[in-house]
């Protein structure tokens, strides 16, 4: 558990400095954007194919993918539901909160959890597969159409499937599905890079906290703890719930709720940066799951574990 604690430290560090980079100004006031691009368009989709690349495939298409799939689309339907029929939020804000609620961080944070929690890095393959392959593009195509006011969707889509990231975790699946050997000359540059993404995420959110509290906003804070709510307690509570349905026990239970509990994606609000939409919700439901993820994370194993 010293392992998992060194990881939400490493993250914490790199926000901390962020707000300090953000304090202090020296990177202007364009350096939280130009950081944001350089992540959503260089280090993002170099990552995604180093990781799914190197992904095994029978964990990729084990059962813990549906599973995780059924409990983050139920957690988007009541947040969509909710957000949109009682509260009236416009579709990019109503997107952006789902995301918020479901979309976990599989990557920095799932990766090291996987590892000293679950035992391998590789259960949280699923969750970026899921994420990158299915929910990224949709994703992309409707933010697309909400930031530009495109209304045909076939559009916006096809410009998402140009996107970067998804260009890069479609080349990173179908080397794994072919076992296609790539070059030592190739990937070793390609993995030097692709470590740079967190990092720079994590500065960038750092940065947006400068002079922000979490639920100082008005007109989003309901949205915020709802999206966090969503996210810490009944997102883990539906994988529970789905696997055991799915006939899942003792260590496979264990895996799926322990992802499901994992926080916020960064690369949530990276989107809310990149588009204009659900920033607020975005910025502040990473950060308190983030904080608060650590306690539940610990409270699965000791029951599950």
């Amino acid at each position: 558990m010293i392992s998992v604690l060194t990881g939400f430290a490493v993250v914490a560090f790199a926000v901390i400095v962020g707000y300090v980079v953000g304090r202090t100004g020296i990177l202007g006031e364009d350096g939280q954007a130009v950081l944001g691009r350089l992540a959503f368009f260089v280090l993002n989709p170099i990552l995604m194919f180093v990781v799914l690349s190197e992904a095994d495939i029978g964990t990729l298409f084990s059962s813990l993918l549906p599973v995780s799939a059924l409990a983050a689309l139920a957690v988007f339907l009541i947040y969509a539901f909710v957000a949109r029929v009682f509260w009236k939020r416009s579709v990019g804000d109503v997107w952006m909160g789902a995301l918020s609620a479901g979309q976990v961080n599989g990557n920095n944070m799932g990766i090291p959890i996987s590892t000293y929690v679950l035992g391998s890095a590789a259960y949280a393959a699923p969750i970026i597969l899921m994420q990158q392959i299915l929910f990224t593009p949709i994703s992309l195509a409707v933010l697309d159409g909400v930031s530009t006011g495109e209304k045909r969707w076939w559009r916006a889509l096809g410009r998402a499937v140009r996107n970067p990231m998804i260009i890069g975790s479609t080349v990173g699946v179908i080397v794994a599905l072919t076992r296609l050997p790539v070059p030592e000359i190739v990937m070793e540059p390609l993995d030097f890079v692709s470590h740079a993404a967190v990092p720079v995420i994590l500065i960038s959110f750092g940065m947006s906290l400068n002079g922000q509290r979490a639920l100082a906003t008005r007109g989003t804070r309901r949205d915020v703890l709802l999206a966090t709510a969503l996210k810490l307690v009944i997102m883990p509570l539906l994988a529970y719930a789905i696997g055991l349905a799915f006939g899942l026990e003792g260590h496979a239970l264990l895996v799926v709720v322990v992802l499901a509990t994992l926080p916020t994606a960064q690369n949530i609000f990276n989107f809310a940066q990149r588009y204009g939409v659900g920033y607020v919700i975005a910025r502040d439901t990473v950060f308190l799951t983030t904080l608060g993820a650590l306690p539940l994370i610990f409270l699965a194993a000791l029951i599950l574990g």
